[in-house]
């Protein structure tokens, strides 16, 4: 249920974390507030005690916070990343492959563009789903077999095999390492941790004794930044997923100089 949300536009995605956290604040307020200043409300000096115990928390649970969107970031540009690799690779194996005597080299690229074509039009919908494609495997062999069926006649034919057998190596590599990150993604216990930390947040901002509009509106703007975080993390978590994901712009403009050429 929970990666139903990728469907929806990112911005709509954003105002209901923002909603759902600032609900849950002014709810909590209204029902739960009472019923836990009741734990402090004859303790001298509550404000300041609930102060310094929020501003422990928060340190410890901002930095856990920045942590992880770091982490969510960074598992989002090396993903990216990759995919522009195998990109660049796929385009270097198939100006090799060009340079082959016919029907050879017409043969090999004819299975690039059905790989890349592949790539585009089945393969990045299915990682969108967080499924793993597999079909393209069958490809990535057909071609192999086929390069490897070619007998280098020349000096300069075996350095050119050399170097396509190098940069198909480098291809297959990039890859796998796409493959793997399909399914990328935080730990769920990591987001139990974040979930229940937000939920200490807030009900420690419920313990503070002040007016209750001060409160509403303080409140509020404390849980919308803190949905607004959350938000970010889960918009990065899965790589190829929603709006904020890896494209397939790198294999698109590959296609179009493959298919032009």
């Amino acid at each position: 249920m929970f990666y139903s949300v990728y469907e929806l536009p990112t911005h709509i995605f954003a105002i209901l974390m923002i909603a759902f956290f600032v609900g849950f604040y002014w709810i909590g307020a209204l029902l739960l507030r009472p019923i836990l200043r009741q734990f402090v409300k004859h303790t001298k000096g509550a404000n300041d005690v609930v102060g310094y115990v929020l501003s422990c928390f928060c340190v410890f649970y901002g930095l856990l916070l920045g942590l992880i969107a770091v982490s969510a970031y960074q598992n989002a540009s090396e993903t990216g990343t990759n995919v522009t690799r195998e990109a660049a690779a796929l385009s270097a194996l198939y100006e090799d492959v060009s340079r082959y005597p016919d029907p050879y080299g017409q043969n090999l690229q004819w299975l690039l563009r059905d790989y890349t074509r592949y790539v585009i039009k089945y393969a990045w919908p299915l990682q969108r789903q967080g499924i793993t494609p597999v079909e393209g495997t069958i490809r990535a062999q057909a071609f192999q077999e086929k390069l490897l069926d070619f007998t280098p006649q020349t000096r300069v034919e075996e350095i050119l095999h050399a170097e396509a057998l190098r940069q198909f190596n480098s291809f297959l590599e990039y890859r796998r390492m796409r493959l793997f990150s399909v399914s990328t993604c935080i730990p769920s216990v990591m987001w139990y941790v974040v979930i229940l930390g937000a939920v200490i947040n807030i009900a420690m901002v419920w313990l503070f004794d002040m007016k209750f509009l001060t409160h509403m509106a303080l409140g509020g703007l404390l849980s919308a930044y803190l949905g607004t975080m959350i938000f970010l993390i889960a918009a990065m978590d899965n790589p190829f997923r929603g709006e904020v994901s890896v494209s397939s712009q790198p294999f698109e403009a590959l296609y179009k100089h493959m298919v032009e050429e």
